[in-house]
């Protein structure tokens, strides 16, 4: 039931004897994991333009500090080694240009045109859009077109310092790389123009590019495809005069290019026919490529950031859906649980409502305790209390603090001490169960304590007959820290409303060991509890289920627990609740494919409980690094709104849970930071308990420190005079 370990001494190689300090695998590895996302989504919204990206254009400027040459010139500006020449198309050699592709809805269409007419064609790529479709960067060289730089993110240069123009260019050559295994001494400039359009801002920034080896191509025939004037215009814009040769300019990206398309189709043999060829730049030219293979480091650091790009784009895009689904199962439960929680609570506070002939026997409580000194008086003296006949077994599990004796000395009647070497939880229960007299079994924690109905409240349901299993409604009660109000929300919302759902389709998962009851003969029929799994009340419950019970909530049973109140306290509970229920789902997996009560418990009860227990808790954290990112990076209004509208939905469903548990909503004030904090704390449980899984490692109990504060309201039961002679106080086994 419990396992204690002796403290760790110095770690080895420490010189002066003390303990190093490590982070827990528990929290690196989901740290580990969270960061690699986070840098994923981050290279994506790189990639995307939407981190690092500058959309500023600069109006014009004066142009007395640019050559007139340069001015006056061609289209192609040339100021390598400290000159500035430029140069223009030989008459009748057209060079086709698409700005900022590659797209991969129309620069396929662009490059089957151009394949159908045999021409050429330069494209200025983006190392965004590169580095998002290589596949189509290595096309266009395969097909022998020639590819140019246009900057990685499609920045004005003329803002940008030396600097980031340097990493402009090299993270565009390094998509480049990576797409086709080349690079490229072409360069055209976002936003530029004509030659005559250069201007003081930008005349440096084309001087700085000729001392990095590129060569600046600018245009001197704009179609002015992007502003989709239709087909005629475009091929009228795309003509140059008199039989002059031309830089053309067109788009394969930034928008719906199939006007671009069309103009392409009969602009390419309207132009041959006219005794026009279509050529790359350094084939116009009768120059050398512009193309360098590239080999060794530089190619395999081009591959790796093409594969990084990729898996972020995959790994994003599967995260987006999966999200997606997620998200929509989630709103889609929420609204199951306000509609079937409500009729729940309708059927069973009818006046006219009634389980069955009422329940009035005596029934056996079963109080499994180890080494709960600080809590066992609370507890049995609540159950002192009960308005309904009861006897009390306190099953000492081997405790060593003394707990038994405690039991003892109060000399309570009804009350007996079954002691026992630590064997566990449950084989303490089945121990109480030996012992018990009567035919209902109610079983409670060691550090619980009950109302004086709750008893009464739990066991009328067993007037039905086809019910062999009863859920109380457990609460927190020591919630007055912010760990404890957090869980006190858990209990009311996400346990209580849940359980009223699962009551409705039959298929609740989990009787909680704080407050639960059950037929005896039921649980004979499965074998008593079972110690396959560290969630022994989810077992027993879904063993109740497989052979044809009916498991059921009573709301009005209610039971006060002492919670966790340290993060490390609340961790060791809560990895052993995910751990078990994995388990337990499964050892009770055959149920999906049988038939029966046991297939309808199977195909409806273990998806729901895999699907919000174990699935969706796992990808929460996303939701909050997605919402991190989309503040930061991304439309942050629509961000703020569209999580603002999913805690609205938790707030109306955690203010319903608590008006039907009529608990003050004072407490939900925390919500917001639960839904934010405390989410994270359950992600890092369940990956670790995945982990333990999927690793095959083994859990062992670990015992909760109590303080025994919890009281049920009212206060303290008053401590009654012990009855000498009456053989009830005698300790059996």
């Amino acid at each position: 039931m419990a396992s204690r370990t002796r403290r760790p001494g110095a770690a080895p190689g420490a010189p002066d004897g003390s303990r190093r300090r490590r982070l827990p695998m528990r929290l690196l590895l989901p740290v580990l994991v969270l960061v690699a996302l986070m840098a994923m989504l981050m290279l994506r919204g790189y990639v995307h333009s939407e981190i690092l990206a500058d959309h500023r254009i600069r109006s014009e400027a004066a142009t007395d500090k640019v050559p007139e040459k340069i001015l006056d010139g061609g289209p192609v500006i040339d100021t390598r080694g400290g000159r500035a020449t430029s140069l223009k198309m030989p008459d009748r050699r057209l060079v086709l240009t698409f700005d900022d592709g590659p797209d991969p809805t129309w620069t396929p269409k662009v490059l089957d045109v151009l394949k159908k007419h045999h021409a050429h064609a330069v494209f200025f790529v983006t190392g965004t859009m590169a580095s998002r479709y290589p596949d189509l960067v290595k096309r266009m060289v395969d097909e022998g077109h020639e590819i140019g730089l246009h900057t990685f993110n499609h920045p004005d240069l003329s803002f940008q310092s030396k600097k980031r123009i340097d990493w402009e260019l090299s993270q565009n050559q390094l998509a480049l790389a990576g797409a086709a295994g080349i690079r490229t001494s072409l360069f055209r400039p976002p936003y530029s123009s004509f030659a005559d359009a250069m201007d003081n801002k930008s005349w440096p920034v084309t001087e700085y590019i000729g001392t990095r080896g590129y060569i600046t191509v600018v245009n001197n025939t704009d179609s002015e495809d992007w502003q989709k004037p239709g087909v005629r215009q475009i091929i009228r814009n795309a003509m140059p005069k008199n039989g002059k040769g031309a830089i053309v300019l067109m788009h394969d990206s930034g928008g719906d290019r199939h006007q671009t398309v069309q103009a392409l189709d009969r602009f390419l043999p309207e132009m041959k026919d006219k005794g026009y060829e279509f050529d790359n730049l350094t084939e116009a030219l009768d120059a050398p490529t512009a193309h360098t293979a590239v080999a060794g480091p530089e190619l395999w650091k081009g591959k790796a950031w093409i594969f990084l790009v990729q898996a972020s784009e995959h790994i994003t895009d599967v995260l987006v859906v999966g999200l997606s689904i997620i998200g929509s199962l989630v709103i889609g439960r929420f609204l199951l649980m306000l509609l079937l929680s409500g009729i729940h609570a309708r059927r069973v506070r009818r006046k006219d409502f009634r389980w069955g002939e009422p329940v009035t026997q005596p029934v056996s409580v079963l109080v499994p305790a180890y080494n709960e000194a600080k809590c066992i008086e609370n507890t049995v003296r609540s159950l002192m209390a009960s308005e309904h006949p009861i006897e009390v077994l306190v099953i000492d599990d081997g405790s060593s603090d003394g707990t038994a004796r405690i039991v003892e000395a109060m000399g309570l009647p009804n009350v007996r001490v079954v002691r026992q070497l630590n064997a566990g939880k449950p084989a303490a229960l089945n121990r109480g169960l030996a012992n018990a007299r009567h035919d209902i079994i109610v079983m409670m924690d060691g550090d619980t304590v009950f109302e004086p109905s709750t008893v009464r409240e739990l066991v009328q349901p067993f007037g039905d007959l086809r019910v062999g299993a009863v859920a109380g409604n457990a609460k927190v009660g020591n919630r007055d820290s912010m760990i404890g109000a957090w869980q006190h929300i858990e209990y009311v919302m996400g346990f209580n409303l849940d359980r009223r759902m699962y009551d409705v389709l039959r298929c609740m998962p989990t009787i909680p060991g704080a407050v639960g009851a059950f037929r005896r003969s039921a649980l004979e029929r499965v074998g008593g509890m079972s110690d396959d799994t560290l969630a022994e009340d989810t077992d027993i419950t879904m063993a109740m289920h497989r052979d044809g019970w009916r498991v059921v909530y009573a709301e009005k049973a209610r039971a006060w627990t002492e919670a966790p109140e340290t993060v490390q306290q609340l961790w060791s509970q809560r990895y052993r609740w995910s751990y078990g229920t994995m388990q337990a789902i499964w050892k009770h997996r055959k149920a999906l494919v049988e038939r029966g009560p046991s297939g309808r418990f199977g195909r409806v009860g273990l998806p729901l409980v895999s699907l919000f227990m174990v699935v969706a808790p796992l990808l929460a954290p996303l939701i909050d690094v997605f919402l991190l990112y989309g503040v930061v990076f991304g439309p942050t209004e629509k961000t703020i709104v569209a999580w603002l509208g999913v805690l609205a939905l938790q707030l109306v469903c955690a203010a319903y849970a608590f008006r039907l548990d009529r608990e003050r909503m004072t407490h939900l004030i925390s919500l917001p930071l639960q839904q934010i904090l405390y989410r994270q704390l359950m992600y890092v449980v369940l990956l670790q308990s995945w982990i333990t899984a999927l690793t095959g490692g083994r859990l062992r109990w670990q015992k909760l420190r109590r303080t025994g504060v919890v009281e049920a309201p009212g206060g303290p039961v008053p401590r009654q005079q012990r009855r000498n002679g009456s053989d009830e106080r005698r300790p059996v086994g």
